[in-house]
């Protein structure tokens, strides 16, 4: 028998107590505080320490870099789950979701492929919550189409000189670290590799984006001149980058299904709430059939996301591997799709129960309800999941 074998009732505990404790957090350090973030258009950096003190920036990574690997172990896709359900749930922002753990899409390929020295140097003051790591991949003539990206990185010496410009970059304004998708050889995916490159190095210039959604959380338009990057943050081999960020993308579109459920049980907290104490007609909304109606078919969409959530976890940590990896990348996929497209639904109708209340700013429903597109974008595109999916199941 495994030696790190967790019986399901002890693991169930584990999952319950992580629940509660990033509950307590998003409903006392961050709920209260959203809408005059969204306002200021950040949110405190002290948050990310705040965060690496309860053990959320390190679940899942090395004990050994600054990580909190043995909570996580066997089972770090099932806690991570719960994790980033609640933490939507409870914090009811897309931009604090996005920024506060934009290192899960920023630090995993430094921690698989850096060097040893690049690792003891970035990867533990990112997880103790003093630097800020962020994902480069997106340019404005390549989203979805990573294969065509044209940032160019080209070896002089001891350095690679960097010249591009990425866009709607997560966390892109205040990153300290950027996993940078470029190109070092011939056209098409083989010529991709990925470098890590200082935010803050000579020749990177950052502009602000403004959108509808995720107010709090910094957005950039980042340009690459010139800028001069150690030949030893190359991340693994040059060619390899493309395998890498697809391997990469699985573990972001599982993390962008749980938040879509957590934001979508948030929607309907809140039109349940609002239906119990508003009366129409001389009776609370929740009287009126029609409504009770709406929340079953919310419930409906979130129960099927949540079953269909933790089976793609599970199966994750029990180990996917061989013909049965491309069945549950297919279904990663499908999922994501299915899990905005629940949060949009829940948003819509929650708004809808909640009337004139829903379109004022400062309810969870109508900040929700204008995040929802970024979630059904970011990360791939439903009709890029659709493609994807179709092709792993060889349809």
């Amino acid at each position: 028998m495994n030696s790190s074998y967790i019986h399901p009732n002890d693991l169930m505990e584990i999952r319950a107590a992580l629940a509660q404790t990033v509950e307590r957090f998003a409903t006392t350090e961050i709920a209260p505080h959203i809408t005059q973030w969204d306002a200021a258009g950040e949110f405190p950096r002290a948050l990310y320490k705040r965060a690496a003190q309860l053990g959320l920036l390190g679940m899942g990574y090395p004990e050994a870099m600054g990580g909190s690997d043995a909570q996580a172990q066997p089972a770090p896709m099932r806690l991570k789950s719960t994790m980033w359900i609640a933490l939507a749930r409870y914090g009811t922002s897309g931009g604090i979701f996005a920024s506060l753990f934009s290192h899960n899409i920023g630090l995993p390929l430094v921690v698989l492929y850096g060097s040893e020295a690049l690792k003891s140097q970035v990867v533990p003051s990112v997880l103790e919550g003093a630097k800020i790591s962020a994902l480069c991949i997106t340019e404005p003539g390549a989203g979805s189409d990573v294969a065509a990206l044209r940032t160019s990185a080209v070896l002089a010496g001891n350095d690679y000189i960097v010249n591009g410009e990425k866009v709607f970059i997560t966390s892109g304004m205040r990153a300290d670290w950027l996993t940078v998708a470029v190109r070092t050889g011939s056209k098409g995916a083989g010529g991709i590799s990925m470098l890590l490159v200082d935010a803050h190095s000579a020749g990177v210039a950052r502009t602000r984006l403004d959108k509808m959604g995720w107010l709090c959380s910094d957005t950039a338009h980042i340009r690459f001149d010139d800028v001069r990057v150690p030949r030893g943050n190359l991340l693994g081999e040059e060619g390899a980058g493309f395998k890498m960020i697809m391997s990469n993308f699985n573990a972001e579109r599982v993390a962008m299904a749980a938040g879509a459920l957590g934001f979508a049980q948030a929607c309907y907290d809140e039109a349940l709430s609002w239906a119990k104490q508003r009366k129409t007609f001389g009776a609370a909304l929740t009287e009126h059939a029609v409504i009770r109606h709406k929340l079953m078919d919310m419930q409906m969409r979130i129960r099927s996301t949540e079953a269909w959530l933790e089976s793609v976890a599970s199966e994750w940590d029990a180990g996917v591997s061989g013909a049965a990896l491309a069945n549950w990348v297919a279904n990663v996929c499908l999922l994501k799709n299915h899990a905005t497209q629940t949060m949009q639904f829940c948003a819509d109708q929650a708004v809808q129960i909640l009337g004139g209340m829903g379109f004022m700013r400062g309810t969870v429903s109508e900040r929700i309800y204008r995040e929802v597109k970024v979630m059904m974008i970011g990360g791939g595109a439903e009709e890029i999941m659709k493609e994807l999916a179709a092709k792993q199941l060889g349809v």
